[in-house]
């Protein structure tokens, strides 16, 4: 007891000094818990979504490959006559059948997309009873007919729409126009699509395709009956033709459709962990400083008897306190940054309510026990050296032990793990294969990332020298000054520079991987695409027969290229052996828009009638070459024989691991229900009309907003956008890290400064102003934040490269390397040194000077 009412006394009477230790443990216990409530939300508002719309039972199409997601434009359906079968099985007290389709787009009067840019769907649908449990009409009324169509209440709000407005439907089957008969609103939770009703007829007829289907049959049990049951007698009633699920089945098959909510959960836990990493820098040095401060005191205890166990186990009481303090404000801050989660995401389109607000017991209890357990031991190795104190320190201010051979044996430890690390990343540099790379690349980054913290001291000895003649002995006495306590204990000034480190080693590395994503591919398009025009849909839309038709009949284009993904294309090897493996259909013209290097034959036989080309892995593995014959089936289709033309380098980097086809040829062997909708066109202008065709190529798609006409260089900029928006994303994520290293030097010197206050005392004693005091203080700072930025800033130089070079096996072969970023991200660090010397600074140059003197 006497322990614990020692440590409540230092923890409470060091209170201030603790509260920047605390507030790294609430933004990283904060980060934990606000991405656990955000995700279970948003699990349990598609859940609730899922339940409110599913039957007891659904029939659904029996496509063993319909997870490939055919670019037809028109979903999988099932006959109209599966409703009346279902209506009469046993246990079934009514069916009724849903026609739904997602791939559309409706546009205004002023043909502007309506639909959702956060990339949930736009849906299409008839009004079902299944509706009436999350929707209910607002305003006007249900669509009666074929002129009518009802919206969501949150895309005619976005869009200013009301009844009476008109609305144009585009689709593969063709485009048609509908005025607005009401506005439907979510009564649950609107997850962020765009939801439009029609009258049944409209849906079968216009965007199935087929006046007597549906997408699936949905199928309300009698009072008793379980869904199993029901199940069972559906299948009596329409056979194993179709699939059969029960709520619970169907539910959990929309569920793992959802899987980008696990990826963006443990995303997003990995930046906390890295928050939490770099917290742990900040706690060692808090604790090591008021160890260091108490030596004194510690030495007291020990001579009237605390031996050094009960040392060690007060500091880590305190730390315990730390832990728990700083856990339970970030538990609570947590679900406020879960609530401020929701409404970024509600600002982009995305609806979710509060009311949806889900904290499990396990949000607590992790954010907590990991707050608590980082806090520990972050605080062991400063309490161990707690208890190291000699009861001798009462009489002198010795401060804490030195033990130089533990930091030999660090620094060498350091050393070995570095210059191991810095091995794998040149074998993950020179591998040939990409998985044994990665996992080099992976032991590359760990151990120098663990050998750059254990040698950071040492470093800090030799780099901060380095800077200082270039940075402080500018400022002549007070520099010196600033470079001497920036040395004066190399492990503090090595561990504040490494929290620092780890978020800038990962923003160089992901800037030197983006800048070179960026770089291959303009010279990929610049090697490769000899086409003028690239013409493609949003989130890869299919382009249907009359966009494609007026693409085709634009102006001046010397040729058009139709692409056609047939994906899962099954193929007979010579030797009988069935595989599966992915083909595209195109037009003879596409061998001269993209030129994809051979190692045997032309690409340009492959398009002529019953060729095909097969790419060098895939020849390798199954020992093909020109000449052969393979059969291509396609889904369910009959299998066509074919001679291989050519055999695709596996150096190519676009479409190198595919088989091509001409049109003609996979209209052989393909249903002509099957055929997919060309996802990409190419155009080629007349001599000397490429702006008049680029022109009239817009032009001509002008009533299709959802396709881009783009030339290579509009194709650039877009993958730099898309690159760039990527990377500020992943910055804004590194930037909690950061923070929690600014707090570290902040930390540090706020304390530096308690630690030096007998000494600040006598320096203004003798001569030195305020303003040189604030001068030298902020000096140290800028050099301690540019001895971490270097660190890191290098060290992300080297992942980044070695990534580079390991996924150029993927076509990434320009290594590009942002150096206008680099530079502007070690100025920043500068500024940044500047920013977390303010405070201590002001506190520093504020003190008393005869009562700093007196201080013991």
């Amino acid at each position: 007891m006497t322990i614990l009412r020692t440590s409540l006394r230092n923890f409470f009477a060091h209170k201030g000094r603790m509260v920047l230790s605390g507030l790294a443990v609430v933004l990283s216990v904060a980060f934990v818990c606000g991405t656990l409530v955000f995700t279970d939300t948003m699990s349990t508002t598609f859940d609730k979504l899922f339940a409110d719309t599913s039957a007891n039972v659904t029939i659904s199409p029996d496509d063993e490959e319909n997870d490939e997601r055919p670019s037809t434009g028109i979903p999988p359906t099932l006959p109209a006559s599966v409703v009346e079968e279902a209506g009469k099985a046993k246990g079934a007290e009514r069916a009724f059948g849903l026609a739904m389709s997602m791939a559309v787009t409706v546009v205004d009067a002023d043909n502007k997309n309506i639909g959702p840019t956060t990339g949930a769907p736009t849906i299409a649908s008839n009004w079902t009873e299944l509706d009436e449990r999350s929707m209910k009409v607002t305003s006007g009324e249900l669509p009666s007919g074929p002129a009518e169509v009802a919206v969501d209440a949150d895309t005619a709000k976005k869009h200013g729409l009301k009844p009476g407005d008109e609305l144009r439907t585009i689709a593969a089957p063709g485009d048609f126009t509908s005025r607005i008969s009401g506005i439907v609103t979510f009564e649950a939770t609107n997850p962020g699509a765009a939801v439009l009703y029609y009258d049944t007829a409209v849906v079968q007829e216009r965007l199935l395709g087929d006046p007597r289907a549906f997408t699936n049959v949905a199928v309300m049990a009698a009072d008793g009956v379980s869904d199993e049951l029901l199940k069972k007698q559906v299948l009596a009633a329409v056979g194993k033709d179709y699939t059969v699920q029960t709520q619970a089945e169907f539910t959990d098959e929309l569920k793992a459709d959802m899987g980008f909510l696990d990826v963006m959960k443990w995303a997003l836990l990995g930046f906390a962990g890295i928050a939490l990493l770099v917290g742990v820098f900040l706690i060692v040095n808090t604790f090591s400083m008021l160890v260091a401060q108490r030596t004194r005191e510690i030495g007291l205890m020990r001579a009237i008897g605390a031996d050094r166990r009960q040392v060690n186990r007060s500091v880590l009481v305190e730390a315990v306190l730390l832990g728990l303090f700083g856990s339970l404000v970030g538990v609570a801050a947590g679900v406020g940054l879960a609530v401020g989660l929701m409404a970024l995401m509600n600002s982009f389109g995305m609806n979710l309510s509060t009311d949806d607000l889900t904290i499990t017991w396990v949000t607590p209890v992790v954010g907590v026990g990991l707050g608590v357990l980082v806090t520990v031991l972050a605080a062991y190795l400063p309490a161990r050296r707690a208890g190291r104190v000699s009861p001798m320190a009462a009489l002198r201010d010795s401060g804490v032990p030195q033990d130089g051979s533990a930091g030999r044996v660090r620094a060498v430890a350091g050393l070995v793990l570095t210059g191991g690390g810095a091995l794998a990343l040149v074998m993950a540099s020179l591998a040939e294969e990409a998985a044994p790379g990665a996992m080099m690349l992976a032991l590359g980054v760990l151990l120098t990332l663990v050998g750059f913290i254990l040698v950071g001291p040492l470093l800090a000895s030799v780099v901060v020298r380095g800077l200082s003649v270039v940075v402080l002995r500018l400022w002549g006495p007070v520099g010196r000054l600033a470079e001497r306590n920036a040395l004066r204990n190399p492990r503090r000034t090595g561990a504040t520079g490494a929290a620092l480190m780890i978020g800038l080693a990962l923003v160089a590395s992901l800037s030197v991987v983006g800048a070179s994503m960026v770089a291959s591919a303009d010279r990929e398009l610049d090697r490769s695409v000899g086409a003028d025009f690239i013409v493609s849909g949003d989130m890869g839309a299919p382009i249907t027969p009359k966009a494609a038709e007026e693409v085709r009949s634009a102006p001046h284009l010397a040729h058009v290229t139709e692409y056609r993904a047939l994906d899962g294309v099954r193929v007979t090897l010579p030797g009988g052996e069935e595989v599966r493996h992915q083909a595209v259909a195109a037009s003879p013209t596409y061998a001269e828009d993209v030129r994809v290097e051979t190692v045997e034959g032309r690409l340009a036989d492959a398009y002529r009638q019953g060729a095909v080309s097969v790419d060098e892995a895939f020849a390798d593995k199954h020992g093909l070459s020109v000449g052969d014959e393979v059969s291509l089936r396609y889904r369910d289709g009959d299998a066509e024989p074919l001679r291989i033309a050519a055999v695709t380098s596996k150096e190519a980097s676009l479409d190198g691991g595919v088989m091509f086809l001409g049109t003609r040829t996979a209209e052989t062997f393909v249903p002509e229900a099957r055929m997919p909708l060309p996802v990409l066109m190419l155009g080629k202008a007349e001599e000397g009309q490429e702006s008049a065709a680029y022109q009239g190529l817009k032009e001509r798609l002008e009533p299709f907003p959802q396709y881009q006409v783009r030339d290579q260089a509009d194709y650039k900029a877009q993958l730099r956008e898309q690159v760039g928006q990527l990377l500020n994303m992943v910055y804004g994520l590194l930037a909690l890290a950061i923070i929690v290293a600014i707090l570290g030097v902040v930390n540090t010197l706020a304390l530096s400064v308690v630690e030096r206050t007998r000494e600040i005392g006598l320096m203004r004693a003798i001569g030195l102003s305020r303003r040189q005091l604030r001068r030298m203080i902020r000096l140290e700072s800028v050099v301690i934040a540019l001895f971490g930025a270097l660190l890191g800033l290098g060290l992300g130089l080297a992942w980044g490269s070695a990534a580079q070079q390991l996924l150029a096996l993927e076509g990434l072969r320009v290594l590009e390397i942002p150096w206008a970023t680099i530079v502007t991200v070690f100025l920043g660090a500068a500024v940044v040194g500047l920013v977390a010397a303010l405070v201590p600074a002001f506190r520093a140059g504020r003190m008393n000077v005869l009562t700093a003197i007196a201080t013991e």
